[in-house]
Formats: structure tokens, C-alpha cells, sequence
């Protein structure tokens, strides 16, 4: 089947076609928008955020993806980069955090220690930040290559163009940030 029956053109209506003029869903817009303007809060404490900090470098150059402008206040930023190992004692600043950031906001873990503790199997480290905070993508490794990292936040471009404009006032994310007793 040719790309051309799948669909129907019909013609625009009268004053509606021309040069500069095209159809298509507001929702489609907002997330392409969104999705290549995040603002990333690196919150780093060990070796991932120096391969962040490769990522973000003139050989990688986060900032072709919309992430060039980082953001060290949460008020101001909507993409979140837990990078390293997170102690117990550092989870509520880190939950903190996450709630003073305002909506739309993501998350990333990056690297084993924030996906699921990595090497750390102690008393002492959170064994994911899936504990504190819901996680938008995993970036798996020890530590993540920046093109892991890249392709990280490539995935999480994905998410944020498909998901709904009002997927953030609908029952089952209130019921999700519910399960983390926030509100």
C-alpha cells in the first residue's frame, strides 16, 4: 500500500492555504515546543556528573537538543538529572527539589547509583530514587557514556511530544504523585 492512499486530502477552506499557512493540533505543537526547550537541573553527586559535564562539552553539545540553557533553581527549570549516589539523608532535599520544580517537569536517572543504588547495597544509600520521586527515563551504566546520557534525554524528547497537555491535571497522575504523598 502506497503512502499516499493511507490518507485523504481534501482541499483548505477559502483564505486558508498559501505560503505560511498549515494545519495541525495544538497539543502537537505545545509538545514539540516543550520537548525541544527543556531546561535541565543537573543534581549531581559522583562520577555521572562528570560525564555530564562531557555532555554538555563542545564534543558532544547537549545544546543541539534544546538543553543548552541550564538551570541551577528549580522554579526555573523542568527537566530534572539525578546523577551519582544519593544517600538517605540526601532524599528529602532531593524530594524537595523535585516539588519546587513547577509542572511540567521530568525526571532522569542517570547512571546505576541513582536508577538502583549500583555498587551500593548499604544501609546508608537509597536504592533508587523511584523511592522519593517518580522517574520519567533510566539511563543505565557506571558511569553512563555521554551518548547514553544523550540518548537519555533523546527519549524523554519522545515522551514529553506525545504526552497529553492535560495529562499533568488528569486522575492517574494526581493518583501517581498520590503514591509519593505529593500533592
Amino acid at each position: 500500500m502506497s503512502d499516499s492512499s493511507k490518507y485523504t486530502m481534501v482541499e483548505p477552506p477559502a483564505g486558508y492555504a498559501g505560503e505560511g499557512f498549515f494545519a495541525t493540533k495544538l497539543s502537537d505543537v505545545v509538545g514539540l515546543a516543550r520537548a525541544n526547550s527543556l531546561w535541565p537541573l543537573p543534581f549531581a553527586t559522583s562520577c555521572c556528573g562528570i560525564e555530564f559535564m562531557a555532555t554538555m562539552a563542545s564534543h558532544y553539545d547537549v545544546a543541539r537538543f534544546g538543553s543548552e540553557r541550564m538551570s541551577f533553581s528549580p522554579r526555573q527549570a523542568d527537566m530534572l538529572l539525578v546523577m551519582g549516589t544519593i544517600a538517605k539523608k540526601m532524599a528529602p532535599i532531593l524530594r524537595q527539589v523535585y516539588e519546587q520544580m513547577s509542572e511540567p517537569k521530568w525526571v532522569i536517572a542517570v547512571g546505576a547509583c541513582a536508577s538502583s543504588g549500583g555498587v551500593f547495597d548499604t544501609y546508608s544509600v537509597l536504592q533508587g530514587i523511584d523511592k522519593v520521586i517518580p522517574v520519567d527515563v533510566y539511563v543505565p551504566g557506571c558511569p553512563p557514556r555521554p551518548e547514553q546520557i544523550l540518548d537519555g534525554i533523546m527519549k524523554l524528547q519522545e515522551i514529553v511530544k506525545n504526552e497529553s497537555v492535560r495529562r499533568r491535571s488528569s486522575d492517574e497522575y494526581k493518583d501517581l504523585l498520590g503514591s509519593y504523598n505529593i500533592k
